[in-house]
């Protein structure tokens, strides 16, 4: 049966576009002890198990990270590295940085030609592009930490997967024809069969990567301080890259206080520095709290100009003052202040966008605070392929994790012997001050190349209470657009009234101040679009969106309901 409001839903999305969203669940799934929604049936139904086998829901992130890598090796890694917010039923919250770091060679010009111009695809392709992987440490340290089952019960489903293999879904299929892959060898030989592709449902074994899987079991720190370190620093430097087993040894996991904010009563749990996503979520949310969205309507073009100009303002914000804490000093407390959102909003003309080229700051900004290390504003790229996934178990417990190996398959580089892709995340960092990127991108010198400097970024796993409850648990993949898609589906449920399946199904937009366009997806109404032409945005179409995986919790049943983004094929499951 479909129910008046899932009907409405359905009748809104064939209204847009002719058709409704392919394949799109219409519902979440619901669940009276626990949830997980990943990208991958296989992940998520990795950590439903580990949860029925008397794991918390950190032991289940950590099973559907390692599952991940396996199974979703477009995003999911152990070459790559993230970041995981937790909370526990006790209210303790946690932020755990598992950030890839930039190796100790590393330079501020290391992507420059003698003309001081960026060498195309330096930092994006091969061995050059690799930044020392934390996906490993960050995973056995949630698990030794806040876990209770220990690594080898729960990497022991990611190494079944590994050694006995899984049947490949069309798309992932596809993915696997990627071009770049080619020009490595044991890329071309593991992941397409030396160009005997794989089709769709057929068997992808990875016998390499069980047995680094088995490795990393029995001993973790072998990744960075022992043999495994010492092999793949060799593959990695004969390759012509920088990473040495000095850089391995000297990684670490940092534990972080998370951004704090509240909207209309919620409270808004999110990712700190080296992460933008925290800041910028609470300084549009700050903005918007003084608007009555509800009463302007789900994305009408009143409430998407609105929306549009708190994302303006706070990408601008970001652009200039974001980058890794550890390394410039960071004015967390003016930018997420009410106080400085309310004078931002007083710049807002409710008529007319305003162009990006003539924003200026309110004057409130230095007064709550000086800040006087004010830079020229720059450029740096930032892929939109990540992944996220939400957990919440029986007793309450909530993870929000977001990794990724930065572009679809990171560098391209696998290592053979081990099994595994190497990330390209040496790319968002600013490769030359003042250079616009493929995604328009701008931010200051806060995010230039350093030694053991960990990049920006913008993923934003997000947890959300309400009257001091678990409440929701948020994120996606997406670049830029991670930060405003989280913003989308939390207003879907707290203004619209949206469940969260329907949040995350609905149509979303974006702005990031540069350039300065206004993107929105192609099931956005053509009136609207009209209307916020009207208004003088220049609005362009586009089709990348990411991908929620978000969890709610029923405030007066308290069934967790799991909502796994219609625009893929990923999947909630719970128990």
């Amino acid at each position: 049966m479909i129910y008046p409001k899932r009907l409405i839903l359905l009748l809104f999305s064939v209204c847009l576009t002719g058709e409704p969203l392919a394949a799109a669940p219409m519902h979440p799934a619901h669940a009276k002890h626990g949830m997980v929604a990943s990208v991958h049936e296989l992940a998520s139904r990795v950590g439903v198990e580990t949860m029925q086998a008397g794991g918390n829901a950190v032991d289940a992130a950590v099973a559907v990270g390692f599952a991940l890598s396996v199974v979703y090796p477009q995003a999911g890694n152990l070459g790559g590295g993230g970041f995981m917010l937790i909370r526990m039923k006790d209210g303790a919250t946690h932020f755990l940085d598992f950030r890839e770091k930039a190796p100790a060679a590393a330079t501020e010009n290391m992507y420059l030609d003698a003309q001081g111009n960026v060498v195309e695809n330096m930092s994006l392709v091969g061995y050059k592009a690799i930044g020392v992987p934390g996906s490993v440490a960050g995973l056995a340290f949630a698990e030794k930490k806040y876990g209770k089952l220990g690594l080898e019960r729960v990497m022991a489903p990611a190494i079944k997967l590994a050694r006995e293999g899984f049947p490949l879904a069309w798309e992932d299929a596809q993915d696997l024809h990627d071009e770049d892959l080619a020009r490595f060898a044991d890329s071309r030989r593991i992941f397409q069969r030396d160009g005997k592709y794989y089709e769709p449902g057929e068997i992808l074994k990875q016998p390499e990567l069980a047995k680094t899987l088995e490795r990393i079991a029995k001993n973790p720190d072998d990744f960075y301080h022992g043999d495994l370190a010492r092999e793949l620093a060799a593959f990695i430097q004969k390759g012509g890259g920088l990473i040495t087993a000095a850089d391995l040894a000297a990684y670490e996991v940092k534990e972080r206080e998370p951004i704090r904010g509240s909207y209309r009563g919620y409270e808004v749990i999110s990712a700190p520095p080296p992460s933008s996503g925290g800041i910028a979520l609470t300084e549009i949310l700050n903005i918007l709290e003084g608007y009555d969205l509800a009463k302007a309507g789900d994305r009408s073009a009143e409430s998407m100009h609105l929306t549009t100009e708190a994302f303006r303002r706070a990408f601008y914000d970001r652009a200039e003052f974001l980058g890794d804490s550890d390394f410039a000093k960071i004015p967390v407390a003016q930018l997420i202040d009410k106080k400085y959102a309310a004078a931002w909003r007083e710049s807002i003309d409710p008529a007319h966008a305003t162009p990006s080229k003539d924003l200026k700051r309110p004057a409130i900004f230095n007064e709550l605070e000086q800040y006087a290390e004010l830079h020229p504003l720059t450029a740096v790229r930032e892929p939109e392929h990540t992944t996220h996934y939400s957990v919440v178990d029986d007793a309450g417990n909530a993870v929000a994790v977001t990794t990724t190996l930065n572009d679809t398959f990171g560098s391209k580089v696998t290592v053979g012997s081990l099994g595994f892709l190497l990330n390209n995340e040496m790319d968002d960092f600013a490769s030359k001050q003042g250079v616009p990127n493929l995604y328009g991108l701008i931010q200051g010198p806060a995010n230039a190349i350093a030694p053991g400097k960990r990049p920006l970024s913008a993923m934003t796993p997000t947890i959300v209470l309400k009257d001091g409850k678990l409440f929701m648990v948020l994120g996606s993949p997406g670049g830029p657009t991670i930060i405003t898609t989280v913003a989308n589906i939390l207003m879907g449920v707290v203004d619209y009234g949206l469940d969260i399946q329907e949040a995350v199904n609905a149509p979303r937009f974006h702005n990031q101040w540069l350039p300065d366009e206004l993107d929105v997806e192609k099931r956005i109404s053509p009136d609207t679009i009209k209307l916020l032409s009207a208004k003088g945005y220049r609005v362009e179409v586009k089709d990348s969106w990411g991908d929620g995986e978000c969890i709610e919790v029923d405030p007066v049943s308290g069934e967790r309901l799991g909502a796994s983004d219609g625009r893929n094929n990923g999947k909630a499951l719970g128990y």
